[in-house]
């Protein structure tokens, strides 16, 4: 690497640095430094549960790159086509080797937009050889019908049997473009369709489809089933659309989002409304008990929340070149007061609900 190309990593590595510094800044101190509400470590301590410990690793969380031919404005890694931090093939071939002897039994791929990294599909490839039960890719849907070639997106996710999990804001237009831009909801509707003629989403089919709903305000999602039935019935009325599951997930108060609160001057009462809705029953299955997150430059983390505010695990083992599953088996898992997110209602996670 060129001693220009250096200095300009090393100047955007601070800047996220910072800006992770920035964010945590904010979550530990104001309502939380002077009491007004309560650590999250302390409440789960009310349960047993201090410090969070891992159960068995069941999923391979790897993120491919932060480019992404959306901005939108919930998105907790800032995603966007300005960003270039996108893994090589030297990181995709570290994370392979692990593939291939990890306990996990589920890979899930996402981004930014991970069909945008330039060896996605080389990775597929080689990733579906090493028997993994569930490979999950985490599409927008507009990348679908972003240029000509990504057109052929559902075959290529077809002919490797993966299980694609799609964003979906709304089954209206106009709260859909709010929150994702102008003309998404119609190229959404279009790759869904796609998606359908190829098998997915369709009653008994093996070709998986499942959608994520997040919230386009400062409020926490609905009941999760009955968002799924309302999400159904519309879609498939109006444009003869089939899936499987509704994930519905909580928006957590970091990046973009995080931005968003304070400059709406959400930001306390989004707090005070996570804590109000803290359920200890979520804690034992919220997703970082279960799930190992991998940056996109390899480095690991207990969920792909944390890599945003640079938390990594607390480990000896703390990246990929070097991972150890049973040394990662026995550490602690590392928490701030964005946690409260993963534990309100009835818990939110990449899979959804927790319970």
């Amino acid at each position: 690497m060129s001693e220009v190309k250096t200095k300009k990593s090393l100047h955007k590595r601070n800047d996220q640095l910072a800006d992770a510094n920035r964010q945590l800044e904010i979550l530990n101190n104001g309502i939380f430094a002077n009491g007004e509400l309560p650590r999250f470590a302390d409440k789960i301590a009310e349960i047993g549960y201090s410090p969070l410990r891992p159960n068995k690793l069941e999923i391979l969380q790897i993120n491919v790159g932060y480019m992404c031919n959306q901005v939108c404005e919930h998105c907790h890694v800032d995603a966007g086509p300005d960003r270039k931090e996108i893994m090589t093939k030297e990181t995709m071939q570290q994370c392979l080797e692990v593939i291939k002897k990890t306990g996990a039994h589920t890979l899930d791929l996402t981004g930014g937009a991970p069909e945008m990294n330039p060896n996605f599909r080389w990775f597929v490839e080689e990733a579906s050889k090493a028997g993994i039960k569930d490979f999950i890719v985490r599409s927008n849907l507009t990348i679908i019908r972003a240029n000509k070639k990504y057109h052929d997106l559902p075959d290529f996710f077809k002919k490797h049997n993966v299980h694609v999990v799609s964003s979906m804001p709304h089954w209206t237009r106009g709260k859909t473009d709010k929150q994702r831009g102008d003309g998404v909801f119609d190229k959404s509707i279009k790759a869904l369709q796609e998606l359908n003629e190829r098998g997915y989403g369709m009653p008994n089919s093996n070709l998986k489809l499942d959608l994520v709903y997040n919230p386009s305000g400062a409020f926490l999602p609905g009941d999760q089933a009955s968002m799924e039935k309302e999400f159904k019935k519309a879609l498939l009325e109006d444009f003869g659309i089939h899936f499987h599951n509704l994930f519905a997930i909580t928006n957590l108060p970091i990046s973009r989002f995080l931005d968003y609160l304070i400059a709406s001057e959400n930001y306390e009462d989004y707090m005070y409304a996570l804590v109000d809705a803290y359920n200890p029953d979520a804690v034992a299955n919220v997703m970082c008990t279960n799930t190992i997150s991998v940056s996109w430059d390899g480095w690991l983390y207990d969920c792909d929340f944390n890599q945003m505010l640079d938390l990594k695990v607390a480990s000896k083992v703390k990246h990929i070149s070097t991972y150890n599953e049973e040394l990662l088996q026995h550490r602690n898992i590392v928490i701030s007061q964005h946690c409260y997110g993963c534990t309100a209602g009835a818990g939110s996670s990449c899979q959804g609900t927790v319970a």
